[in-house]
This record gives C-alpha cells, structure tokens and sequence, in this order.
C-alpha cells in the first residue's frame, strides 16, 4: 500500500501519535497538509492587523512553518487539542510580526482618541453614553470612518492586551535559569496558571455587557455582525464595548504586571 494512502486512513491524533513515536518525515507532511487550512482561516481572520505590510500569501507560508515546529513541540500527553495548540501559535506568529513592525497608523490613533475625547464631552454634555449617530454627528464625520476607526481601534487593543498577556508569562521566566524544558517547569506552569486566573478576576469587574461581548467575541467565536443581532444593538456599538473591555482588561493586567515585577525585585534584592 502506497504510504499516503496508509496515512489518509488514519486520524490526525494517531498520525501524531505515529510522528513522536517514529519521527518519519512522510508523517510530518502529511500533518501539515492537513493543517493548512487552519493556517488560511487564521490568516484571513487576523488579515487587518498585517494587511499594511504583508500580504496574505506571506503569513501563511509562515504559519506553515509555524506548524512544522509546533508538531516537534506538541506533547499528546497534555490532553490538549493539537488544533488549539496551533491556533494559539500562529495568532502569536501573526501578533508578534504586528509588534515588531508598530503596524498601528498614526492617523488610526488620532481619530481613536478624537473618538474617546468625543464620547467623554457628549457624556458629561448629555448625561448618558451617547449614540453611535450623535458622535458621528459631533465630529463630522461619515459613518464609514467611524466604523473604520473603531474596528482598528478593537483590534489595537486585541494586541496589546496580548503583548501584556505575553509579557506576564515571560517576565518571570527573564529571571529564572531555564532547566530542562521550560514548559515543564512547576514554576511557569503556576506562573500561566496565575495570569489565567487574574485575567478571569478582570472579567469579572468588566460591566455586564461587557463581558458579554468578551464572552461572545472571544469564547462563542461570533464577530461583530453577529454579536450585534445578538445583543438587538449596532456593530459600532459592540466594537465600543469591546474596545472599552479590553481597554479595562490591558489596565488590569499592567497593574498585576507591575506589582508583581516589584515582589520579584524585592526577593532578588
């Protein structure tokens, strides 16, 4: 029987089960043929973080080769889905190229802070959190660039509440001397158990809808559209919600962040 047709039989897991155990090339690519379909999706999910500077074809190639090494890495044992293991990765490929080139416009942080400066006037104007059209209106400016805005803006905060999620779960590693594999240190694995826990504590003080909107965004998977019939409100408005929970929940972690950083210098000290 040709080899392919064998793998063709078998499961994803029994083919990574059969890659650790033998570490045939054939298998490997197999695997990643297999894979590359979640590469594509996640690429064109995340398409406006990069789209300034790469195009699609670009972050795929790399998330091919993200996969190639996450099948080296991944350990079956840790009864963790190998599809959940490589999205992670390849989100925080996609993030990590956005850091490195400051992908933010100037222009798309001024019209997010012209909007923020707009909604406080209107609130202390009105009394109330004011409609979509009255800042619309109050800037002059059409519905097109505000949605724009604020779908930039969503995503803006998307990244750097991961550059500060990313930054908890490796700033103690800077001070530890890495033994062996560092996933399996008890330290970093309390370390991850932490963050996750403190970040739930975040959640838990967003306001309700806001949490909602965390939830529906980022646990149900559903995007803007579709939290908006949800929720009976418009898509600008849940991506003001979401911006604002993201906004509270990047605060949070810097804080924890902070004061853990001055425990760890103080030990040192």
């Amino acid at each position: 029987m040709d080899m392919q047709e064998m793998y063709k039989g078998k499961t994803n897991e029994e083919l990574l089960q059969l890659y650790k155990e033998t570490g045939g090339l054939e298998i490997k690519q197999e695997l990643v043929m297999r894979y590359v379909y979640l590469v594509k999706s996640i690429a064109l999910q995340m398409r406006d973080i990069y789209m300034s500077f790469a195009q699609v074809d670009d972050i795929v190639n790399e998330g091919v080769i993200a996969i190639m090494s996450a099948i080296d890495k991944f350990d079956p044992d840790k009864n963790v889905k190998f599809e959940t293991y490589i999205s992670k990765r390849i989100k925080g490929m996609i993030i990590d190229i956005a850091r490195k080139q400051d992908w933010v416009p100037r222009s798309t942080r001024k019209n997010t802070r012209d909007i923020e400066e707009a909604v406080t006037t209107l609130y202390n104007r009105l009394g109330r959190y004011p409609s979509t059209q009255e800042v619309i209106q109050y800037l002059n400016i059409t519905p097109e660039r505000y949605q724009e805005t604020m779908r930039k803006a969503a995503l803006f905060n998307v990244l750097s509440l991961d550059m500060v999620l990313a930054e908890a779960q490796e700033s103690k590693g800077k001070i530890q001397v890495p033994q062996g594999d560092e996933g399996e240190q008890p330290e970093n694995r309390f370390l991850q158990k932490e963050v996750m826990e403190v970040l739930a504590e975040g959640i838990g003080q967003l306001k309700e809808n806001e949490q909602l909107v965390v939830s529906l965004y980022y646990i149900d998977e559903l995007n803007m559209r579709q939290i908006a019939e949800v929720l009976e409100v418009s898509e600008p408005r849940v991506s003001q919600i979401h911006t604002n929970a993201i906004r509270k929940l990047k605060k949070y972690m810097e804080k924890f962040n902070e004061e853990r950083e001055r425990k760890d210098v103080s030990r040192i000290l």
